[in-house]
């Protein structure tokens, strides 16, 4: 006797009923498995983003949303500082290094971000093809990018004005391709990597400023009295690879990202640029810390509505296997004298109810994924196209085991009536 492909016959036998309660128990769990791919993806790539960060240093506002701006890059920024208050923070004995970042223009939503190469070394980027900037208007693009761009080595292509798409475009200087990264998973992957004097020149050009040179030195972080005027043509000229950019004009950078020369520098330098400057110092732990502390309240909250639809799932199943139960108590008295044995009838009820879990199981987390890819494909918000639908996580193994434990104590009563079925009783009653 084949117990398993008798359970089925009985489950079959009733498609409306039991496709109904594997549907129910399917949403409950497809809620725990996208609460679960948010929640794992989100915090791994914030941490992973957040790397060898300790500090970032940006225009007064919100902490938050420096953070969000400058690390994470979906969040528009505070504001600008002076470079003269940006070149004094990386001149403290507090300071092991700091990344300036330039913003305020993107290609088609993607941002161009104004930097030095410290932040390729920062995020230990690899190259595809071609190689980093080394003039200004000369980019590198992010695999993302170059993939969302359709752009290659060479190609040209010109900037728009502010951090969203729908901005007037920069005509004036196109950007050209020289370098596209390998994809890493980070931040890094959808950026457009450029110089800080290529942001600066667009926006000079743009007001009518004549725009200033630069120079690669030992020097590069002279204060901005002690730089020279070059008197050439800035755009022969090459950037600053490493440090900030030497320039005689008052010039301004978006935000620093630092990293501590000592533990003791956690202590002192946040308090020192919140109290004694123009500037505020966020920390990006600490900050993500706060935000995943605040989506908690709605993560358990979605939790407990799941949790509440798989009990509500277990409970039918278990109104359903016990109106089955009772409906087929003469069958189990037949299968009793074709030499069932007791045992065999509860693994029997079991079967039923572990085999309607399983398809539940399978169900609702083929939604989970589902559901979470037509989201990322509908939506153009750069938070959600961080999430992966199609990973799957070890602990959706775990899901997959909760629901067999809901179909186990499902069964468990109409499992200990099926144990008690008498043969002379039911075959008696007419």
């Amino acid at each position: 006797m084949n117990l398993l492909i008798l359970s089925w016959k009985y489950l079959s036998f009733r498609p409306l009923s039991t496709g109904l309660n594997a549907i129910l128990l399917a949403f409950g769990l497809a809620i725990i498995t996208v609460l679960l791919l948010v929640q794992h993806q989100f915090e791994q790539k914030m941490t992973r983003d957040a790397a060898g960060i300790d500090l970032v240093v940006g225009a007064k506002g919100s902490p938050l949303q420096l953070i969000l701006s400058s690390v994470y890059h979906i969040d528009f920024p505070t504001g600008n500082i002076k470079m003269e208050e940006a070149q004094r923070i990386s001149r403290s004995r507090l300071v092991k290094q700091v990344i300036p970042l330039a913003m305020g223009d993107n290609v088609q939503g993607l941002r161009i971000l104004g930097t030095n190469h410290d932040y390729l070394d920062l995020y230990a980027v690899k190259f595809a093809a071609g190689k980093a900037w080394e003039k200004p208007f000369e980019v590198t693009l992010g695999a993302e990018s170059a993939k969302i761009l359709g752009l290659k080595l060479g190609d040209s292509f010109s900037g728009s004005h502010g951090i969203s798409v729908g901005s007037h475009d920069h005509d004036q200087h196109a950007f050209t391709v020289t370098g596209i990264l390998a994809p890493s998973g980070k931040v890094v992957d959808r950026l457009v990597l450029t110089s800080i004097e290529s942001v600066w020149y667009t926006h000079d050009e743009e007001g009518g400023a004549e725009p200033i040179a630069s120079e690669v030195g030992e020097d590069a972080n002279l204060a901005v009295e002690e730089a020279p005027d070059l008197g050439m043509d800035p755009h022969l000229l090459p950037v600053a690879a490493r440090g900030f950019p030497v320039t005689d004009q008052d010039r301004e950078v978006t935000t620093l990202l630092v990293r501590y020369r000592n533990p003791m520098a956690a202590i002192q330098l946040p308090r020192m640029i919140n109290s004694g400057t123009s500037m505020q110092a966020a920390s990006p732990a600490f900050e993500m810390s706060r935000l995943f502390e605040l989506l908690g309240v709605g993560i358990s909250l979605l939790q407990g509505l799941a949790i509440a639809l798989v009990v509500i799932a277990g409970l039918s199943i278990f109104i359903a296997l016990y109106n089955s139960l009772k409906e087929r108590k003469y069958d189990l008295a037949i299968l009793r004298t074709l030499g069932a044995s007791r045992g065999q009838l509860v693994g029997l009820v079991f079967l039923e109810g572990i085999s309607l879990t399983s398809m539940g199981a399978l169900l609702g987390i083929g939604f989970g994924h589902g559901f979470l890819a037509l989201v990322v494909a509908l939506t153009t918000q750069e938070v959600v196209s961080l999430v992966d639908p199609w990973i799957f996580l070890p602990e959706e193994g775990l899901i997959f085991g909760y629901a067999l434990a809901v179909g186990i104590v499902a069964s468990l009563i109409p499992a200990w009536s099926a144990y008690q079925t008498s043969i002379a009783k039911q075959l008696t009653k007419t």
